[in-house]
């Protein structure tokens, strides 16, 4: 019997959540039985009541706000313990199309891949400023290069997880699980397909960022941080020989003029350059020091996926919400 879950991360979504939750499929062919569960993200606007008044099977709630990663990765926990074999997530917002969600678990139930994402194909995104445009499509071909799978949207959450898939999802960032989960399925060698979606119109602005800006320092420390978790030697090892040429540019007019007496000290380009040459070595002693953490990570990652295993041996029970209780 396959059993699908669909989760929807919210916080304060009780206006916006009944217009989502009417388009979400109950039957979907190659499906027994498809559940709905609700991630109350530390909402004050009684979303977890909406919810439940309107059907969804399932609640967990947090009594603060964790953000949208830590929401993601207790749905994914509470439908594992529930007993999903494939896990979809969508927003709350309405902006994917749910009517692609059986085009989305098809891969998954092909046995023909681990993880699908909905592509939005955000060039034709018109909600999307040129400059988003840019840097959303320059981040999936980052995220690309450091997971080492094809990737159309990293960004999008829109996504289908198979059960094996879920297993193995351990994030660390409190700000989207978008762009980490993708990496750490490339790294588990997870295979994945890209399916494009219909974009729907937002109900309301996202609440990920305030402004392009602080999209874009966010995004760029989310990648700049997983390009030290992941693939550490790819950044340090660049910088290190930068910082070296650089240095050994800056020795470059003391040595023409010992080459062509008489020569001058040029105190402050050779003070530079050694700076400079001490720095790149530093660089790359910090270069092998966090690839050996991310060889610890990787243990560690391989150790919870074996204990979040046994949990569902033992059928430990998820931490929902029943009624009006909070379980944070």
């Amino acid at each position: 019997m396959k059993k699908l879950f669909i989760q929807i991360p919210c916080l304060n979504e009780s206006e916006s959540l009944p217009v989502a939750l009417a388009e979400l499929p109950r039957k979907i062919e190659g499906i027994d039985e498809v559940l709905w569960l609700v991630i109350d993200d530390g909402s004050n606007d009684g979303t977890s009541e909406v919810a439940l008044s309107l059907g969804v099977d399932y609640v967990v709630r947090f009594s603060q706000n964790k953000g949208l990663a830590s929401a993601f990765s207790a749905g994914i926990d509470a439908c594992l313990k529930l007993g999903a074999d494939i896990i979809v997530n969508t927003d709350a917002d309405n902006q994917y199309d749910a009517s692609a969600i059986p085009k989305l678990v098809k891969p998954i139930l092909d046995r023909t891949a681990d993880v699908v994402v909905g592509d939005r194909n955000v060039s034709n995104v018109d909600e999307f400023s040129f400059l988003k445009k840019v840097l959303q499509k320059f981040g999936t071909r980052v995220v690309s290069s450091m997971s080492g799978v094809p990737i159309a949207d990293a960004t999008s959450g829109f996504r289908a997880y198979s059960r094996d898939a879920a297993l193995q999802i351990n994030l660390v960032s409190n700000y989207t699980y978008t762009l980490e989960s993708l990496i750490q399925a490339g790294h588990a060698g997870l295979s994945l397909a890209n399916i494009p979606v219909k974009r729907n119109d937002a109900l309301r602005p996202s609440r990920l960022f305030k402004s392009t800006g602080a999209y874009i320092r966010k995004n760029a420390w989310s990648l700049f941080r997983l390009n030290t978790q992941y693939k550490p030697l790819q950044l340090f090892i660049p910088t290190a020989f930068a910082l070296s040429l650089l240095g050994f540019l800056c020795f470059l007019p003391w040595a023409v003029d010992v080459a062509s007496p008489p020569s001058t000290p040029h105190v402050q380009s050779t003070i530079l350059g050694a700076i400079l040459i001490i720095s790149s070595v530093q660089v790359v002693l910090f270069g092998l020091l966090a690839d050996a953490i991310s060889s610890v990570r990787h243990l560690s990652v391989n150790s919870l996926e074996r204990l979040r295993v046994i949990e569902l041996q033992l059928h430990v029970a998820p931490r929902l919400h029943p009624g009006l209780r909070d379980d944070s």
